[in-house]
C-alpha cells in the first residue's frame, strides 16, 4: 500500500501488521519513529527520529537547496523552476519516510510559502506528486518551535530569555520571562508553550511567560537581495543592519533604560551563528557536536564579522566554515546578528544547531507523553 501522509499525528497506514505492532501500546510508540520537515526559503531540510530519553535520536537527515529567494523577492512568486526543486526534494523524502515506516510525521513550510501568492499552489502540487500533505504555519507557531527547540540549551538560572532564529526568508524572536519559573525546570517550562493543535499559550504551568514576538519578513536571502545593487560588501553591511534595526521598531519586550535586564540570556539558531561558531573553533570540517551549544563572546562575534567583510567573495568561498553556498548569505546574516547584539549587548550569547525541525519533533513527542522526567 502506498504512503498517505498526515500533519500533526494521523497516522500512515502501510497494511501489513508487523509483530513490532502487537506489542503493547507505549512500547510501540516508543519504538516507532517521528519525522520533521522544514520547506524554507533557501532549503528544504527533513529529520527522522526515535524517542530517547528526554529527548531523540536522529535516524536521518536530509537537507537539499532549494533557493527561492531571490525569484520570491523579485516577484513575488515562486517560480516554475524553484517548484521544481521542492518536487525533487520530497520525491526523496517521501522515499526515506517509506523506507523508515514512519507513521507520526509533521510537514511544514514556513516564510517563502507564506509571502508567495503561489505558495498554497505548491502545497498543492506537492501532495498531488508525491503524496505529501504540508501545512503553511503562521510566523508565530514558527517562533514557538524554534524556541522549544533550544529549550536544553537554557542555563540553569536564566531570568530572561531571548531566542533568535535567522532564516532565509524571515527572522523570528521570542521573548521569554522565567522569573517564575524554578531554576532546573527551564525546559519543561518552555515545552508547554506550543501545542501542535488548539490556541498557542501565554503561558506554562510552570511559569514560563511570552513577553513579545516578532517574525520580521527579511532573512538572509531576501535581505541580501533588497540590497543586492549596493557596490562594497561594508556598504551594503550597513545599510542591511540599519534597515533591519528599523524592522524591530515594534519589538521592545520591556524597557529597562541603559541597562539590561538581571540574567538575560540570548540563544541563536542559524547558519550564520553556526558560521561564525565553527570559524572561532577553527574547524576545517563542520562538527555538530562541537558546535551546538557553544557559547561566543560578543567581542569574537565583532572580530570574525570584521575579518569575513575583509574577504573577498573567492576567499570567503574558500573559508572552510564558510564554503561557497554562504559566502553571500553570510553578510547579510551577520549583518542582522550584528544588529541583535548592539540592542542586546550581552558579554556572551549560545549557539544553537537547531531549529524548527528540532522542535516539531519535541512537541509531537510531549504532545503524544513520551518523553522522560515528567516533559508532558
Amino acid at each position: 500500500m502506498g504512503l498517505r501522509s498526515g500533519i500533526s499525528g494521523r497516522e500512515v497506514d502501510y497494511g501489513s501488521r508487523s509483530a513490532e505492532e502487537s506489542a503493547p501500546p507505549d512500547a510501540r510508540r516508543r519504538e516507532r519513529p517521528y519525522a520533521a520537515l522544514d520547506l524554507g526559503t533557501n532549503n528544504c531540510r527533513m529529520l527522522i527520529a526515535k524517542p530517547s530519553g528526554r529527548g531523540f535520536s536522529i535516524m536521518e537527515s536530509i537537507s537539499r537547496s532549494v533557493a527561492l529567494g531571490p525569484e520570491l523577492e523579485e516577484t513575488g512568486a515562486l517560480s516554475n523552476a524553484g517548484m521544481n526543486r521542492v518536487l525533487r526534494t520530497l520525491h526523496l523524502c517521501a522515499g526515506r519516510l517509506r523506507r523508515h515506516r514512519v507513521e507520526r510525521m509533521h510537514l511544514v513550510a514556513t516564510e517563502a510559502c507564506r509571502q508567495a501568492r503561489n505558495g498554497r499552489e505548491l502545497i498543492r502540487a506537492v501532495r498531488r506528486e508525491t503524496g505529501l500533505t504540508l501545512e503553511i504555519i503562521p510566523a508565530e507557531l514558527e517562533a514557538r518551535l524554534a524556541l522549544i527547540s533550544c529549550a536544553p540549551l537554557v542555563e540553569p538560572g536564566a531570568r530572561q530569555l531571548l531566542v533568535f532564529d535567522i532564516g532565509g526568508g524571515s527572522t523570528e524572536l521570542i521573548w521569554i520571562d522565567l522569573s517564575q519559573v524554578a531554576p532546573g525546570q527551564e525546559r519543561e517550562a518552555l515545552l508547554g508553550l506550543a501545542p501542535l493543535r488548539g490556541k498557542l499559550h501565554a503561558a506554562s504551568p510552570l511559569g514560563a511567560r511570552i513577553v513579545d514576538w516578532i517574525s520580521v519578513p527579511l532573512g538572509v536571502a531576501t535581505l541580501l537581495q533588497r540590497f543586492s545593487d549596493v557596490d562594497g560588501d561594508r556598504a551594503r553591511f550597513a545599510l542591511m543592519s540599519w534597515y533591519f534595526e528599523e524592522m524591530l521598531e515594534n519589538f521592545r519586550p520591556a524597557d529597562w533604560g541603559e541597562t539590561l535586564p538581571e540574567g538575560l540570556q540570548i540563544i541563536g539558531t542559524s547558519g550564520t551563528i553556526t558560521t561564525l561558531a565553527a570559524a572561532q573553533q577553527g574547524l576545517v570540517r563542520y562538527n555538530r557536536e562541537k558546535v551546538d551549544g557553544a557559547w561566543l563572546r560578543t567581542a569574537e562575534v565583532e572580530r570574525l564579522v570584521d575579518q569575513f567583510l575583509g574577504l573577498s567573495h573567492q576567499e570567503r568561498c574558500r573559508h572552510p566554515a564558510i564554503g561557497q553556498s554562504r559566502a553571500n548569505l553570510i553578510i547579510s546574516g551577520t549583518a542582522i546578528l550584528q544588529t541583535l547584539l548592539r540592542i542586546w549587548p550581552v558579554e556572551r550569547l549560545r549557539v544553537a544547531d537547531r531549529g524548527l525541525r528540532e522542535g516539531l519533533l519535541y512537541a509531537m513527542m510531549n504532545e503524544d507523553g513520551i518523553l522522560e522526567d515528567g516533559t508532558r
